[in-house]
């Protein structure tokens, strides 16, 4: 059994950390794990993807076209962009509602495409929504997006693979580091809205 997990959105967002999320909770099950690097434009606004993969024994970390299990997007139309690589059948979109504006839109030179839930599962996809700058402003920092992603990505995983709340909770702190006491708080508090919007 191999897993294959993308991660998605635009520079800035916090991508890394979110893989680290997920790499340090597959180890501590004792899974093999493999993440990638940033792909893409990791400057505030770049599209970016991380890859993860975990199972008994990974080989590499590259995903392609098609062999996605799960992709999280933390940016609608990065949702939208990294669809192929989702399997299908059996694949699950699970993307926040947030809308970022790429150069082209800020510009005035396109605009920013409307209903892409609708265009997303009229492609037959099953997608899960979660709007994660809304929690992650309740948590007290919008920057913690990611870590809300990490929470629904939590619940929606719970007893699949081993996979249980406390885990993620050890990977976060594991992740993060215990030097800072308040971006500890703040992080777990967003991880927790994440867990219970879905």
């Amino acid at each position: 059994m191999i897993k294959n997990l993308l991660i998605v959105g635009v520079g800035g967002q916090g991508s890394l950390l979110a893989t680290r999320i997920v790499g340090h909770a597959a180890l501590g099950l004792g899974y093999d794990v493999k993440v990638s690097e940033v792909h893409g434009m990791s400057q505030r606004g770049g599209a970016v993807v991380t890859y993860a993969r975990y199972g008994e024994k990974v080989y590499s970390p590259v995903i392609c076209r098609g062999e996605a299990d799960l992709i999280i997007s933390f940016e609608q139309l990065e949702a939208l962009r990294w669809i192929s690589y989702l399997k299908r059948p059996g694949g699950v979109l699970l993307t926040s509602t947030q809308k970022i504006n790429p150069l082209p839109v800020i510009t005035g030179d396109m605009e920013y495409p409307g209903n892409i839930t609708g265009q997303i599962k009229a492609a037959g996809v099953d997608v899960i929504t979660v709007d994660a700058f809304d929690k992650a402003a309740q948590a007290g920092n919008d920057k913690t997006v990611n870590v809300v992603m990490m929470g629904a990505f939590a619940k929606f995983t719970a007893g699949a693979d081993g996979f249980t709340k406390q885990v993620f909770i050890e990977a976060l702190h594991k992740s993060i580091g215990e030097r800072n006491k308040k971006l500890i708080d703040v992080n777990l508090k967003a991880f927790e809205l994440g867990y219970e919007c879905i």
